[in-house]
């Protein structure tokens, strides 16, 4: 009788599926896919019901590497099991499977004897896994919930009797998690504490529960306490610290000790300014020190007896000025890093108990006897992000991209309106899409997504759209995702698109087009100068700074006359790469000639480390060929506020860089109105295509 369960074989020779499916059809139900993009596909329809997968690892579209890292990032790799099965041999592959999550490595040629045998031993183990795993996580579970429950009951009547919130208890939770695996992720002498971020989270709940032998008209008085009764409020900590101490449990249960900890200490300070015990720096638990600033960062954010709330901005700058007392500057560095969602966890946080996917993490730790890598910690912060974003999201056109594998997922909206495949491949040179968006939008909201940073993760822009044939304008709203807060380790990005109903006609998209250069990408001449004249007529008004700065590339003539001229093109498009890196998105750049180019930009103070940055971002190593550019900067208004006069100057100055020997800069000053005259009795020098 055949069994249940599904096998999802994936190679791209029909030869080698027929032989595994051959091998396992007696007793399974087979599906096929001939590449890793269509075992994606299937994945998503039928990862419920698929019990293993058989997989290759050199295939066209998307490998067997790919197929895995897009498994961990959907959150598939639990489930189901993975057999890698290549004639691949060496370490590093096999490496890179494991690392990817796969459950074993069969080589080619195999035994039909061996692969069965992989096989059932995989099913076997994966069940008993799961049925361990799931009936530990319930009792887990269990244990949580009627922890948490005693706990929450325990700190809200210290909170009936103290007036406060009812969430404050909850906020210092999540507050005090957030500020603990942030610590984690950033330095790496407190790892150890991963493993009891939930634990230490858990305890904080019982950091006021001294509050309740407390006098309610002192705990309640609207006023300013008075030396006696502040004297007397202080001995809650002590006191907390020893009805904790008191019972049977102390110090048997890890828990009871954090949180006598957290109720004696958390009122130090990292000067020794606290009390009770006036410790110094990090004579005070690493647990107490995060409560102490969760409870501070609350309690100024809400409404008091004896206060009003403060905002979010005000609490920051009473804490960082030193007003509520001194901290741990690592834990402020963590606080400064959590400040731009911390608004946001607070509002959108569950107020339930513990998930059961969350306790699923715990229990697979218990069963690895383990803890997380950093890698693995990193993406499943990634995954929350990712699901908290989409979550405020409704009814509109929602992507996700990885940059890995140049994959684009839109929603199912998504894939109603703009009449595209779920997944794409290869966005650069998928002709279906390059109809719906340019290749030059998708590659300025490319470069935009790289340019921010984790504090102001969030990109907006206006781009055109083609939707049933016509073009419109579409606000996408996106941010990327990175491991960590490692901002080079960028690893896709999620979104939506929202149509802000303006059509444009046929000739707008035309004039559109015409204002960019098909080759770089940058603004046409005509286009730049136009806009650069408009910011110079208001140079007087506003006080602003402003440089031109003119360049070619030094010798470019060779690159096309020793390489050809496909590989002058490449040329160019490295050198924009590099200088567009260099420059802000306010900047202007344009492309005036064959290889000549422009930059219009506002500086602040000196323009000599503006304009040596640029110059030194130009150059380098394309193949064979070595970049080098001769530049001119002219100043406004320094040396003029008309445009025609500001490019000449640029002008001469660039000759002045060429002929001092090229592969420089200059500035223009008034020695150089000469250049002209003087290199005219001179032989011509080299300038390209100019």
């Amino acid at each position: 009788m055949k069994s249940q369960n599904k096998f999802l074989i994936v190679d791209d020779s029909e030869l080698n599926r027929s032989l595994l499916a051959d091998m396992l059809r007696d007793e399974y139900e087979v599906l096929e896919a001939e590449n890793g993009l269509q075992a994606i596909r299937l994945l998503e329809f039928h990862q419920f019901e698929i019990s293993l997968i058989l997989l290759d690892i050199i295939m066209p579209e998307m490998d067997g590497f790919e197929v895995l890292a897009m498994m961990n990032k959907n959150g598939w790799i639990e489930r189901p099991p993975v057999i890698i099965i290549s004639a691949e041999t060496t370490a590093s592959y096999i490496d890179a499977a494991y690392d990817l999550g796969a459950t074993e490595y069969v080589n080619r040629p195999f035994d039909p004897k061996t692969i069965r045998r992989r096989v059932s031993n995989t099913i076997m183990l994966y069940s008993k896994q799961k049925f361990l795993e799931n009936a530990v996580t319930e009792q887990v579970l269990e244990k949580e919930k009627s922890n948490l429950i005693m706990l929450e009951v325990l700190s809200h009547i210290v909170e009936f009797r103290n007036g406060e919130s009812g969430m404050h208890v909850l906020n210092i939770r999540i507050i005090t998690e957030m500020l603990l695996t942030q610590l984690c992720a950033s330095y790496t002498q407190y790892h150890d504490l991963q493993s009891q971020i939930l634990l230490i989270s858990n305890a904080s709940s019982l950091h006021d529960i001294g509050k309740i032998s407390i006098d309610e008209r002192i705990l309640n008085k609207p006023g300013k306490l008075t030396r006696e009764e502040y004297e007397t409020m202080k001995t809650h900590s002590v006191i907390g610290a020893n009805m904790l101490e008191n019972t049977r449990y102390y110090p048997s249960e890890e828990i009871v000790r954090i949180a006598r900890d957290i109720c004696r200490w958390h009122h130090e300070r990292y000067d020794g300014g606290g009390y009770p015990d006036g410790l110094v720096g990090d004579q005070i638990p690493i647990e107490a020190q995060v409560v102490a600033l969760a409870d501070v960062y609350d309690a100024l954010t809400h409404r008091r007896v004896y206060k009003e709330a403060y905002s979010h901005q005000k609490a920051f700058e009473l804490i960082f000025s030193g007003q509520c007392g001194a901290f741990n500057p690592l834990l402020l560095q963590c606080m400064e890093a959590i400040g731009p969602m911390l608004e946001t966890e607070l509002k959108t946080r569950s107020t339930g108990f513990v998930t059961k996917e969350e306790i699923k993490d715990i229990t697979r730790n218990i069963l690895q006897c383990g803890e997380a890598s950093n890698r693995t910690l990193a993406l499943l912060e990634q995954e929350r992000i990712k699901y908290q974003f989409i979550a405020k999201m409704s009814k509109e056109i929602l992507f996700e991209y990885t940059y890995q594998t140049d994959v684009l997922t839109l929603s199912e909206e998504g894939v109603i309106q703009l009449g595209l495949p779920e997944i794409i491949v290869n966005l650069k040179q998928d002709k279906l899409f390059q109809q719906v968006m340019k290749v030059e939008d998708y590659l300025d909201l490319r470069s935009k997504l790289r340019c921010v940073s984790p504090g102001n993760p969030t990109v907006m822009e206006n781009y055109c759209l083609c939707v049933n044939g016509q073009w419109r304008w579409f606000k996408i709203i996106a941010r990327p995702l990175w491991l960590g807060n490692n901002k080079s380790a960028i690893t896709g990005a999620i979104g939506k698109c929202m149509d802000i109903h303006e059509e444009i006609t046929e000739l707008e998209l035309l004039k559109k087009s015409a204002h960019i250069d098909d080759l770089t990408g940058l603004y046409r001449r005509n286009y730049a100068c136009t806009k650069i004249k408009d910011l110079l007529r208001k140079v007087h008004a506003s006080n602003k700074k402003y440089a031109l700065m003119l360049f070619d590339l030094d010798y470019f003539k060779h690159a096309n006359d020793l390489y050809g001229h496909m590989f002058g093109d490449q040329v160019l498009r490295e050198a924009v790469h590099k200088v567009r890196k260099s420059v802000r998105n306010s900047d202007i750049v344009a492309r005036i000639g064959g290889d000549e180019f422009l930059i219009f930009l506002e500086y602040k103070a000196d323009i000599d480390p503006v304009a040596e940055r640029i110059f030194q971002s130009i150059g380098g190593m394309y193949q064979d060929f070595h970049i080098r550019a001769s530049m001119g900067v002219a100043l406004s208004p320094v040396h003029a506020t008309e445009y025609e006069l500001l490019f000449h100057y640029a002008d001469q100055a660039l000759y002045a860089a060429k002929h001092k020997g090229r592969n420089c800069y200059c500035i223009y000053d008034g020695s150089m109105d000469s250049f002209l005259s003087v290199l005219s009795e001179e032989p011509p020098y080299e300038k390209g295509t100019r």
